[in-house]
């Protein structure tokens, strides 16, 4: 069933035409920042990577966009070549269990050295700013989705895909580990941004998304 809209908590009204313009120039601005500061260091951890495990320090992942549709995100790798093709390689059948259900995984087997930094760091996501220039994310939006997480949303799989995907967003930074999609929460965290998504519910997001790379950089 899709999750009710949560009246208790109080959020900004959903933002209109004059949202979305200022949030595109946003994206577009910030990303060309990034992309322009980063390129130095990005060269350097890919070949961190290349040198932590053989293969290409990039991966992309299908994940489904807004009004469904196919996109492919970009990542710096931060597991071994085969994660993806061979994950019964390094999983126990419950950790297989686990991944296949969550996409996620406390302490994945499969994560190298160098990319368990980039994780802690945040810094694996680096790429996706590119998909951000094309039009297919934003910086602050639901997390992209596999097309199968997508019918976890039920009735609300239509509300989900009215929205683009972001690199970050209010599921990340609320209660990202704890919100999963067989309690329900992950489905009410993202619902919850697309019904109030607007210019100071980004800029929380926003804020917030630095402090988390803070804490879970310096574990305090």
């Amino acid at each position: 069933m899709c999750p009710p809209p949560d009246d208790t908590v109080p959020a900004p009204k959903p933002g209109g035409a004059g949202y979305r313009f200022v949030k595109r120039a946003f994206d577009i601005c910030f990303s060309i920042g990034v992309c322009a500061v980063l390129a130095i260091p990005v060269a350097a951890v890919c070949a961190a990577i290349c040198i932590d495990s053989p293969g290409k320090p990039f991966f992309r992942q299908e994940r489904v966009g807004k009004g469904g549709k196919r996109i492919y995100i970009w990542k710096l790798r931060s597991m071994v070549p085969d994660a993806h093709s061979n994950p019964e390689r390094y999983m126990t059948p419950e950790q297989l269990e686990t991944w296949r259900r969550e996409q996620k995984l406390d302490d994945d087997p499969r994560i190298t050295r160098v990319g368990r930094l980039l994780r802690r760091t945040s810094l694996d996501e680096l790429p996706q700013f590119i998909n951000v220039l094309a039009g297919d994310l934003s910086v602050i939006g639901p997390r992209p989705v596999t097309l199968e997480e997508t019918y976890e949303f039920g009735s609300g799989r239509g509300e989900f895909l009215s929205c683009k995907p972001g690199i970050t967003g209010w599921w990340q930074v609320t209660e990202r580990n704890a919100a999963t999609w067989e309690n329900g929460d992950r489905q009410m965290l993202e619902l919850f941004y697309v019904r109030h998504a607007s210019l100071a519910l980004d800029l929380r997001i926003f804020v917030r998304t630095f402090k988390t790379m803070f804490v879970e950089r310096t574990g305090k």
